[in-house]
């Protein structure tokens, strides 16, 4: 028997809505306050990527690493999160979220939840990653935190 995750919130996983001030130049939306984060999730680095239509990226987790992502659009995604700690209350819950352009929000994963997203809004969309620490360590030194499950046949992690 295999190991089975039932639909319901994980703990520390934090979804925060981003709403966009608008004018007539546009819109203006803030990520992150540090009034707003707990020190520990501060960002130590911040990058952005495109991910066509149709695309997932992941899923993957983080031993150490808590992730800090904003989906504003001009896309929307589909994430799909595991908690994977077994010292976790929440352990083997997992989480479905519809967030970008019609639901702009920050999205909180702590290390050993493993997440992956798709776009699902049939044009390119953009994320935006703020995480607490630096990939690959200090000047790129240091091993990946990153445990990959995209590429393994018998993954118990399956987007769906």
């Amino acid at each position: 028997m295999g190991i089975s995750f039932k639909l319901a919130e994980i703990k520390d996983v934090a979804v925060k809505n981003i709403e966009k001030h608008i004018d007539e130049r546009g819109w203006l939306a803030e990520l992150y306050r540090s009034d707003e984060l707990a020190e520990s999730i501060f960002p130590q680095m911040s990058y952005i990527s495109l991910t066509k239509e149709n695309m997932q990226r992941g899923p993957h987790e983080h031993v150490h690493q808590t992730d800090y992502f904003c989906f504003l659009g001009p896309s929307d995604f589909k994430i799909i999160l595991w908690d994977n700690r077994k010292g976790s209350p929440t352990y083997l819950n997992k989480m479905a979220l519809f967030l970008g352009e019609n639901k702009p929000a920050a999205l909180v994963v702590p290390p050993g939840v493993v997440h992956a997203y798709k776009n699902i809004g049939g044009k390119k969309g953009l994320v935006i990653n703020s995480a607490n620490k630096l990939f690959a360590g200090k000047m790129k030194k240091e091993p990946i935190d990153e445990i990959r499950y995209e590429s393994d046949p018998g993954t118990i992690f399956i987007f769906d």
